[in-house]
């Protein structure tokens, strides 16, 4: 069965539109799409979703598991480990995966929940 062509009728309402405003209007159908995943990206997590950043960035299995379970168990999992890795290789000056290394075997977590505001989300 062959579909018809009925681009002409569909596109109707964008003939009067300047390049300018068809520019403007694809960006603004593009956000309407992006911007709610975008958001569930920023709100959503699992420890098998920051384990999988973590193996991207060089640790091991066993090593990104001590991670997401050291960061969970401290309330800091929402704030992301790939970005707690690299928060506080800045702040102590190493290394991304010296930095986690030294995560893995922390046993006073204040320094840390200080740079994520006391482990609350970020606003």
């Amino acid at each position: 069965m062959k579909r018809p062509d009925d681009f002409a009728t569909r596109s109707a309402h964008l003939k009067e539109l300047t390049d300018g405003q068809l520019h403007e209007r694809f960006w603004q159908l593009a956000r309407q799409l992006t911007d709610p995943l975008l958001q569930m990206g920023r709100e959503y997590t699992s420890p098998s979703i920051e384990r999988s950043v973590l193996l991207r960035m060089g640790f091991s299995s066993l090593e990104a598991k001590a991670l997401v379970d050291a960061l969970l168990e401290q309330g800091l999992l929402q704030h992301g480990a790939g970005h707690a890795v690299f928060k506080m290789s800045r702040v102590w000056g190493l290394g991304l995966r010296e930095a986690g290394l030294r995560l893995i075997k922390l046993s006073q977590w204040d320094e840390v929940k200080a740079q994520f505001g006391g482990g609350a989300p970020d606003a």
